[in-house]
């Protein structure tokens, strides 16, 4: 259990949301080439809820929604940061899958790459350094 105090009553950080234009499609990227788990996959009335995140940090995940109109992918901006202890066999993993990546870069704390789901939202991955 996370304490909370009375200045900050949050514990924790749950669920992000990103839109997605297929449900499967973003499974398949995020599962098969990410290599996140499937958290909680159930339809009710219809409306199918999909979460997934990384394994051993089950309490924080990824709610993948389908996209409502025209919302579609992050703009370029970053709608998701991810850690990596190995960038280099990551970026490999990546060209294996066809994955569009772009500005990588190093600097004093990190060496990092932007990537694209398949619904053009960006995330990027960072190797801490030290």
């Amino acid at each position: 259990m996370i304490a909370t105090s009375p200045e900050t009553p949050l514990s924790a950080v749950g669920r992000m949301v990103l839109p997605v234009g297929d449900l499967d499609v973003a499974l398949s990227f995020y599962r098969d080439v990410l290599g996140f788990a499937v958290l909680h996959d159930r339809t009710d009335d219809g409306y199918r809820y999909l979460h997934v995140g990384l394994p051993g940090q089950e309490p924080v995940g990824v709610w993948l929604m389908p996209a409502a109109g025209r919302e579609r992918a992050s703009g370029g901006r970053p709608s998701l940061v991810l850690y990596t202890t190995d960038l280099g066999r990551l970026s490999r993993r990546l060209g294996e899958y066809g994955v569009r990546v772009w500005n990588e870069r190093e600097d004093a704390e990190s060496r990092s790459l932007h990537l694209a789901d398949p619904d053009g939202n960006t995330l990027i991955v960072a190797e801490l350094k030290g």
